[in-house]
């Protein structure tokens, strides 16, 4: 079925888009739509290159050889960490990332939207991401009362491509999948969970279009 949500004279579609078909959860990506950031990891590697004055590329190259393997989770930052230091010819502490992971811009507006459907819906964030990255920004942010499950790739060894990441976030949250809602701001990455049976709705990163969820 698919309904038509009408804003600003504009025509929205979207499937079963309010609460009255049935949606319980609304699920959302990190980097692009909670944040302003489109992608993660070129935030580390920005904020790397300018603390220790190394040159974007040189850093670049040296952590994006390890970036699949982090976002899988077959390895963590400290499993790496070694061979970047060689790579970029600098021996840095390991701390520093708790700062570039941190080194992130939150829409407001989002975080405005998500504060004022806490109450009704459960929300969850289903993310390709690095585990400490995403806790270290959930556990120092206002995220951190407003998600009720965190659905993390390196945890669960599973990427938005493939359907066991979105399974575990219904096993976590007990709902089915046409009862909850997905949102990205990558279309590739809505096509599991829209076979699955979501709601998924696409969230352009660079208009940052609220009127899609204004269907709520």
């Amino acid at each position: 079925m698919q309904r038509e949500c009408r804003e600003d004279n504009k025509i929205i579609r979207n499937l079963n888009m309010d609460k009255h078909q049935g949606i319980k959860g609304l699920f959302f990506d990190f980097d692009g739509v909670i944040t302003t950031e489109k992608n993660g990891s070129p935030s580390i590697v920005s904020y790397i290159s300018k603390e220790t004055n190394i040159s974007y590329e040189i850093v670049e190259n040296a952590y994006y050889k390890h970036n699949n393997d982090l976002l899988y989770g077959t390895i963590t930052h400290r499993d790496m960490w070694n061979q970047f230091c060689i790579d970029i010819c600098q021996s840095l502490d390991i701390s520093i990332l708790e700062k570039a992971f941190l080194n992130v811009t939150f829409d407001e507006k989002m975080i405005g939207y998500i504060k004022e459907r806490h109450n009704n819906y459960l929300i969850g964030m289903i993310t390709d991401n690095k585990a400490d990255r995403i806790d270290t920004i959930v556990n120092n942010s206002v995220l951190k009362e407003l998600l009720d499950i965190v659905i993390i790739s390196a945890n669960v060894h599973s990427r938005k491509s493939e359907r066991k990441i979105f399974e575990e976030a219904l096993k976590q949250s007990g709902l089915k999948a046409e009862e909850c809602v997905f949102i990205d701001n990558t279309a590739s990455n809505l096509v599991k969970p829209s076979e699955m049976g979501f709601t998924t709705i696409y969230f352009d990163d660079e208009k940052r279009d609220f009127n899609s969820l204004y269907c709520y």
